[in-house]
């Protein structure tokens, strides 16, 4: 890979995603097998002014080992320290990182309740740091590291020696990178204009999205007066959370969902992929899990803590985004819900209640995305005096 290309994506990570900030500590979950790209975003957050960069490797693979030979509530426990050593540097103010690689086929032969216990300690460690993002306002940012394994998974059409290249080719040009261009006014255009669309929705004063497509999908999700898709951010310092992104999104009531939804790409959980499920809600909480495999999976999920079965966030994207018209499924939800309309499952987006006490927005210990958008997906809003209006036809805006 190019250097420059690779240090611009680094500079665009910590300088348009994180924003760090001048004597900023930076906290970094980093995969294992993307070691030769963490020094040179290191480098690109300490030339912005950060007072120290803490790299923590997640290595999957050991743990894939380790869940063998421990039992599951072994695996799934989070030991003092590992809190502690986080916990000191979110105390000075640090922001946080996660730069994920994916090895789509590493947990294909673990049973399920491994696999779960693995997600589980994962999961854990990560709610130190959206904790803090909540209650502290911190800066946070996922974003992907190519690694081998990955390209070699969804590129077996690439000459197997150009993989990584074309992978990390193909991902500079979903974060609109290019040799030439200002990212910094690049992403700030594309945010005005995800902004303006998402005020153009928010003006319809909509409370109910009918999503329908021909795979069954046949859902309703109800908005408050506070969910908004162009609303201000409530960070005290202007940050992307995801990089790439393509996605306008709000958080929907509480109770409100209705019916049933039908994913429409895999979803990876603990390093094991899911494919062909869907959920049906009854009063906003799944009462009814769809799968060919994974049901297990998909059940404990939703079984985490009280409120997980309930939906946290609706996101609209095109069909016919850049991500989509790439035609690959990427195995992470960070990339391929930016292909698609998705919802999640769990915590809200927001930091505060509905401003009427009648509405409540979803909190729980998980977020979990999964993607539903197809090419026939119709999506009709129905107002607060009771119009419909046609939001998406075709699986694209039709505002």
């Amino acid at each position: 890979m190019n250097e420059m290309m690779m240090r611009k994506y680094a500079y665009t990570l910590a300088r348009v995603g994180l924003n760090v900030q001048k004597g900023q500590p930076v906290l970094v979950e980093a995969c294992i097998d993307g070691a030769y790209f963490t020094p040179v975003f290191a480098e690109e957050c300490y030339k912005l002014g950060a007072s120290n960069v803490i790299i923590h490797y997640l290595d999957e693979a050991n743990m894939k080992v380790a869940a063998r030979y421990r039992s599951r509530e072994d695996v799934e426990r989070v030991e003092d320290w590992e809190e502690r050593q986080c916990q000191k540097y979110l105390d000075e103010g640090a922001c946080y990182v996660r730069l994920e690689g994916v090895d789509p086929a590493l947990m294909a032969d673990v049973p399920e309740e491994e696999a779960n216990a693995i997600f589980g300690h994962i999961d854990t460690v990560r709610n130190i740091m959206r904790r803090a993002s909540r209650e502290k306002g911190c800066q946070w940012l996922i974003a992907m590291v190519p690694t081998k394994k990955w390209a070699d998974y969804i590129l077996p059409h690439v000459e197997e020696d150009k993989r990584l290249d074309f992978l990390w080719e193909t991902l500079l040009k979903l974060c609109y990178i290019d040799e030439d261009n200002d990212v910094v006014k690049t992403w700030e255009e594309n945010r005005k204009a995800n902004r303006e669309r998402g005020e153009k929705l928010d003006s319809l004063h909509l409370r109910k999205l009918h999503y329908t497509a021909s795979n069954g999908t046949d859902l309703t999700v109800e908005l408050t007066p506070d969910s908004l898709f162009g609303g201000a951010s409530e960070a005290k310092i202007p940050f992307i959370a995801n990089i790439p992104t393509e996605e306008i999104c709000t958080t929907p009531e509480k109770y409100g969902t209705e019916g049933v939804v039908y994913a429409s790409k895999p979803l990876v959980l603990g390093g094991k992929s899911i494919e062909n499920f869907g959920f049906r809600f009854e009063k906003g909480k799944v009462a009814e899990v769809y799968a060919e495999e994974g049901k297990e999976m998909l059940e404990n999920l939703v079984a985490r803590d009280e409120n997980a079965g309930y939906l946290g966030e609706a996101a609209l994207v095109e069909y016919h985004s850049p991500i989509s018209m790439s035609n690959l499924v990427y195995y992470t939800t960070l990339i391929d819900e930016n292909a698609s309309c998705h919802l999640a499952l769990g915590r809200g987006l927001s930091h505060k209640q509905p401003s009427d006490p009648k509405y409540t927005f979803n909190d729980s210990v998980i977020h979990i995305d999964f993607m539903i958008g197809t090419k026939d997906m119709r999506i009709t809003g129905i107002t607060e005096d009771g119009r419909e209006v046609p939001v998406f036809e075709n699986g694209d805006f039709a505002l």
